[in-house]
């Protein structure tokens, strides 16, 4: 069985370096695209989408459909050979963003659906 790390990195139960599945390292991928600004990795400037952006924007439609492509159009740049998105939702209230999406894992066809929220109160 091959060795996964769990990011962020962390102590497991034992003493050790956190291990975790497959399944999840995968989420773990999704939810760095989802929420890298792009620009913020030195060596990768063009890795993640514009999801945070949608936080300080006005609501619209029209904003809601652009930054849905952008998060789609950036999960199957970076992780396209690992996952196919079957929908992905994104909503902003106040500051919360909260993204859903549906996927398959593609070397197993596992669906997977997760939810990831970011910002909000503390």
């Amino acid at each position: 069985m091959n060795l996964i790390l769990d990011f962020p990195w962390s102590v497991g139960p034992r003493g050790r370096t956190a291990e975790t599945t497959y399944a999840e390292h995968v989420r773990d991928l999704v939810e760095q695209v989802l929420f890298t600004v792009p620009g913020e990795r030195v060596e990768l400037p063009d890795f993640g989408c514009l999801l945070a952006d949608m936080v300080f924007e006005p609501g619209s439609p029209e904003r809601a459909a652009a930054v849905q492509s952008s998060a789609s159009g950036a999960l199957g740049r970076w992780l396209g050979d690992v996952i196919a998105v079957d929908s992905l939702t994104a909503t902003a209230t106040d500051a919360t963003l909260e993204v859903t999406v549906a996927y398959r894992l593609l070397p197993n066809g596992q669906q997977r659906t997760e939810t990831f929220t970011q910002g909000g109160p503390t």
